[in-house]
């Protein structure tokens, strides 16, 4: 391999573990005699490819280190940005904020990640003694500099100080509350520092992260989706994610425990988690919601928006987002704040930043992510919950809806097609996300557990699909008891149960707003507006849909959920009409619904005949239907055909 493509293999390498970056951060480079190649703004280290390093000018780069800028920090900082970018030489690539630090060292290759135990040490009190009894003159310690020029001069002063004395340059350069440099002239050796930095430091750790189970006091359905309601502000709903871990539990347990992650102890810290934090400990749910509603409020007030951390005894941790991506971004720095803190504790305590510390980059906008820029489509931050959409129906549905910006939990039985789905959907997404949770619609606490793990996934739901349901054709004298209770179990009764699941989660979120809607959208048939020769037991339980359409809609409407059914005409491409062994096309053949027909064939020219428009209805045509029906604020109660014409509301 060429430099470059080790640059990205090692970059790939760390960047794809969480114990060494956090959130895409970190930064890697190498260099020639006149060229930097170092990793350009806005790239992941974990899927970067050589595309994503910027390509300076090392001359350019020297001339920089001798200028003097304006003691102003916000002109030094645009004066010295203005001049980096004016050393790359490569077009539409950003070079980094800390682009000037692997230019000091003089090492082909350069890696800079915040490893959390290695964090465990910088973010300590003890950092300087103990960094000296660990590694000896080895490694150096540089203490806390605001990032950007000032962390880039405390660094190169560091450096020249250690050529002076020891004749070279350091193995690697710790730094205050931001994390480690390391330098080699090969990846091999970059990687076995790090082994030995990581492995030093966990032989001295007295106190290792806690493990096992956490208990929560309240079900997060009953309090996070209020949050999430009090947290947005406009039009923007905000996306939040819920964790609770052993580790979490101890910080939540008392005030004393939380002041250790009260305050930020890293520029990534306050950059993806802003730099004040809410805590709440509180006996009961009801008491829980009353403080969360006072600290959400007075916190917008002091601050202008909307906190992005809240822990709670007894839940855990909260994290709020413009988007799912963001969420989970302030959930992963958070969490590993935790454990930099938790570690902390074996080097003399957590060593937080300063209020001017903490100034300087809580004001430092120009580098905080737009993460509402990456917000799209016509449901964007949405929280859909889509039953049976593991595949067919259900699956183009959900590939419609995250192409539109939606949030998608796929509830199905299998698996296997569940996460294929998955993984599809969010090949698709942006800021947005798909997760799997295998469920039994038919079973209340499989349906409970859904609408829990929607919550914790997403903070919320805004739209339940009840989509999933069975067909087995059959006249009178074939039909079994049992098929017809099957189908009426599936097709009628769950949607009985999944709207009782779903509507509590709507009821708690439009009580803390009085502005928003839920919808709650059966998938029912054509079949359930008129009769089915021979398919008695699907179209009655279709036709029930419709009656428990609208009296939901008369129950649930003064809490502004609306619920209506969508009838589509027929799905001929998808596994329902078509599978091979067991499609409603061999079905009808064998029960003779379709009088003279000798081959699947005569049955789909059948159906595909009764269509004025002559096709059938695709899951991009249902999708279109979701839409409206969602953004529509005065239509509740109804059965919207989309069949082509076959079909006519009277």
């Amino acid at each position: 391999m060429n430099y470059l493509e080790q640059l990205v293999a090692i970059s790939r390498r760390y960047g794809s573990d969480s114990r060494f970056v956090i959130a895409g951060g970190g930064n890697t480079s190498f260099k020639t005699e006149d060229r930097l190649y170092v990793k350009a703004s806005g790239h992941s280290l974990g899927t970067i490819t050589e595309e994503g390093f910027a390509v300076l000018d090392r001359e350019k780069l020297n001339l920089i280190a001798t200028k003097q800028y304006s003691d102003n920090s916000i002109e030094r900082e645009a004066q010295a940005a203005a001049d980096l970018l004016a050393a790359c030489v490569s077009v539409g690539r950003k070079p980094s904020v800390e682009t000037l630090l692997h230019n000091v060292l003089s090492s082909r290759f350069v890696v800079h990640l915040h490893p959390t135990v290695i964090n465990g040490l910088t973010s300590s009190n003890n950092v300087e003694e103990e960094t000296l009894r660990l590694f000896g003159n080895s490694v150096i310690y540089v203490p806390y500099a605001d990032p950007g020029y000032p962390l880039y001069k405390s660094v190169a002063a560091a450096v020249e100080g250690y050529v002076a004395q020891y004749g070279c340059e350091p193995k690697a350069i710790m730094l205050q509350n931001h994390g480690v440099f390391v330098g080699a002239d090969t990846t091999e050796q970059i990687e076995s520092i790090y082994n030995e930095l990581v492995a030093t430091i966990e032989g001295s750790i007295t106190m290792p992260l806690p493990e096992g189970e956490a208990e929560q006091s309240f079900s997060v359905s009953e309090v996070v989706p209020a949050i999430r309601m009090m947290a947005s502000q406009g039009d923007d709903i905000k996306t939040l994610r819920v964790v609770n871990t052993p580790l979490v539990e101890w910080f939540a347990q008392n005030e004393e425990h939380f002041a250790k992650v009260a305050k930020p102890f890293s520029p990534d810290s306050i950059i993806y988690c802003r730099s004040k934090y809410i805590y709440i400990a509180a006996a009961t749910k009801e008491e829980v919601l009353s403080q969360a509603e006072q600290k959400i409020a007075d916190y917008i007030s002091q601050n202008g928006y909307a906190p992005k951390v809240i822990v709670v005894k007894g839940l855990g941790l909260i994290t709020i987002g413009e988007n799912a991506k963001d969420c989970a971004n302030t959930e992963d720095v958070y969490l590993d704040m935790m454990k930099v803190s938790y570690l902390a504790q074996s080097f003399g305590g957590e060593h937080q930043m300063t209020a001017g510390q903490i100034h300087f980059v809580d004001n430092w906008e120009a580098h905080r992510p737009n993460m509402k820029a990456l917000n799209f489509g016509r449901v964007p931050n949405k929280v859909f919950i889509i039953t049976g959409a593991a595949q067919g129906f259900g699956q183009g549905i959900a590939k419609c809806l995250i192409a539109q910006g939606a949030n998608i939990v796929v509830a199905d039985l299998n698996e296997k097609t569940g996460a294929q789905t998955v993984a599809e959907l969010n090949g698709a997404a942006k800021a947005n996300r798909a997760i799997f949770v295998k469920c039994d619609i038919t079973d209340e606490d499989s349906l409970n557990n859904l609408i829990n793990s929607t919550v914790a996934a997403f903070g919320g739901v805004d739209v339940f699909v009840s989509n999933a349901g069975i067909a087995r054709a059959g006249g009178l004298d074939a039909m079994t008891v049992e098929t017809f209770e099957l189908m009426t179990k599936v097709n009628y009764q769950a949607y009985f149960l999944s709207t009782k699941a779903a509507s509590g989660v709507m009821k708690l979120q439009n009580r803390y707003r009085e502005d928003n809607y839920g919808d709650i959208i059966q998938i029912n048939s054509k079949s359930g507006l008129r009769g089915s020769k021979a398919n008695f037991a699907y179209a009655g339980s279709k036709f029930g849909g419709i009656g428990l359409t609208q009296s939901f809609a008369l129950e649930l409407a003064p809490y502004r959920i609306k619920v209506n059914s969508i009838c589509p005409g027929n799905y001929y491409d998808g596994p329902l009409w078509s599978d091979p062994e067991k499609g409603l096309f061999l079905q009808f053949l064998n029960a003779g619904k379709v009088p003279g027909a000798k081959t699947i064939e005569d049955v789909r020219e059948y159906y595909i005949s009764q269509s004025p428009m002559r096709k059938g209805c695709a899951p991009e045509d249902v999708c279109k239907a979701v839409l409206y029906l969602i953004e529509q604020t005065c239509e509740t109660g109804q059965a919207l055909p989309i069949s082509g014409g076959q079909v006519m509301l009277n």
